[in-house]
């Protein structure tokens, strides 16, 4: 599995994510389609090599092809609207939160799963990336829907961990 095999890659003064990442994934309660979009869209937005490396092909192995390609695009659209959104809610000039976006951004409408899941992955993403107003409005979205608080705490205990297992794993590979 390798998910052992990135577990095994964690140095021992990080044992806290050893430990961290076997239990948000391993003992889950997401259902398998959130739980493993959550972790391949994650693990593209972390920006580490070895992670995507280590977790894809158990995601792609527990994904339908339709989910699969969702939690990419996912990761995709939201590196995009987190720099975008970010930026115009961190400017101190008001006047370009009123100025069209002018993106392209259909596959929010249109993921190609429930709705639900995608906005799930694509809040985790959010947190990984520092947006606020992406946060806001995709948790928003899944409370509107009857997410429960502790479903969208897990997803952002999935991307913490996941972000954190791959700028310590990258580090130790930069200093090896």
């Amino acid at each position: 599995m390798a998910l052992d095999e990135l577990k095994s890659a964690v140095p021992d003064y990080a044992k806290d994510l050893k430990l961290n990442l076997g239990s948000v994934i391993g003992n889950s309660d997401l259902p398998k389609q959130q739980l493993w979009g959550t972790v391949l869209a994650c693990a593209i937005a972390s920006r580490s090599p070895r992670v995507l490396r280590e977790l894809e092909p158990e995601a792609k192995a527990n994904l339908s092809p339709e989910a699969y390609t969702a939690a990419k695009s996912a990761a995709a659209v939201m590196a995009m609207n987190n720099v975008f959104y970010r930026t115009r809610h961190l400017l101190s000039d008001p006047e370009y939160g009123t100025l069209r976006a002018g993106l392209r951004m259909n596959v929010i409408g249109n993921p190609g799963v429930e709705k639900v899941d995608f906005e799930l992955w694509s809040l985790a993403v959010s947190a990984i990336n520092g947006c606020g107003q992406c946060l806001d409005s995709h948790e928003q979205v899944l409370r509107k829907a009857g997410v429960d608080r502790e479903t969208i705490q897990e997803a952002v205990k999935i991307a913490a961990v996941i972000q954190a297992v791959g700028v310590t794993l990258d580090s130790e590979d930069v200093l090896a």
